[in-house]
């Protein structure tokens, strides 16, 4: 897979993706990635990517010539040429006002050959490049960043981790938080614990414990140690449904709860109002 980067910054990027998991997707040829200065296709002495937006308004907006010019200059066609031709390939924008990047929309990239990332800047991008380049729009929470460089990282991470051969252990990208069917049948060795009985997936993770077992008095609890697979899977599965319901209760509105995970979660429920 090849990533391209659209930036005003391009050295933000010498750091972030020089390590672990995309550092050795990059040195195995699992994917490559390309920075693109975007002030590189400027024509004028100060190199301005930037303007007043019509109609008024406070900042600075990103010039649509200097982006068009950058995708064609890469040989990345027009979105509707694209749609035509079903190219596996797509280019984002990084904008606050785009839809909510997921683990179920990294799965979706995952599945391409080629993402271009364009990072906004300033107070917006040109509406041109929305309608006629991206063929989305992506923002990575609700909150704004002073840029779309530091998105386009956490896509890239997101979606390498997704990827064959990303993973020492490819069955990890499917025990992991917000990863949906992770509960659908899987080989599992005799010497695998298994990651959970809960029967939904885009869940929280459960709880991780590791040596010692007795750390300062702070034990690790009894359930782990006694290498009961049926005991530690349920216990597993409750403490993911206890997590999601804590932390996080707007995922179990969209889970795919079992009947047993549905009267697992009353029982959590009735322990916390009689508390």
């Amino acid at each position: 897979m090849k990533f391209e980067i659209i930036t005003i910054f391009p050295d933000f990027f010498r750091g972030p993706l020089d390590y672990g998991i995309v550092r050795r997707a990059r040195a195995t040829g699992l994917i490559e990635i390309a920075i693109h200065d975007l002030r590189a296709f400027t024509h004028d002495r100060h190199r301005t990517v930037d303007d007043r937006p019509f109609g008024g308004g406070e900042g600075m907006v990103l010039k649509p010539e200097p982006i068009f010019e950058c995708l064609e200059a890469m040989r990345v066609m027009l979105r509707e040429e694209r749609l035509r031709k079903d190219a596996r390939e797509t280019v984002v924008l990084l904008s606050p006002q785009g839809q909510m990047f997921m683990q179920s929309v990294a799965r979706e990239l995952a599945q391409l050959e080629h993402i271009v990332l364009i990072c906004g800047r300033y107070e917006g991008v040109d509406e041109r490049v929305s309608e006629h380049l991206a063929d989305r729009d992506i923002s990575v929470g609700d909150f704004v960043l002073s840029g779309g460089e530091l998105g386009a990282t956490i896509i890239v991470d997101t979606v390498t981790r997704l990827l064959p051969g990303a993973l020492g252990n490819a069955a990890s990208a499917q025990r992991e938080s917000f990863t949906a069917h992770a509960s659908e049948k899987m080989t599992q060795h005799d010497n695998e614990l298994p990651s959970s009985t809960c029967a939904s997936g885009g869940l929280l993770d459960y709880p991780h414990y590791t040596r010692p077992a007795d750390f300062r008095g702070m034990t690790v609890p009894e359930v782990l140690l006694n290498w009961h697979h049926d005991d530690i899977g349920r216990w597993r599965g409750r403490k993911a449904l206890d997590n999601t319901l804590a932390n996080r209760p707007d995922l179990l509105r969209g889970a795919e709860l079992s009947r047993e995970d549905r009267k697992i979660l009353e029982e959590i429920e009735s322990e916390r109002v009689n508390r």
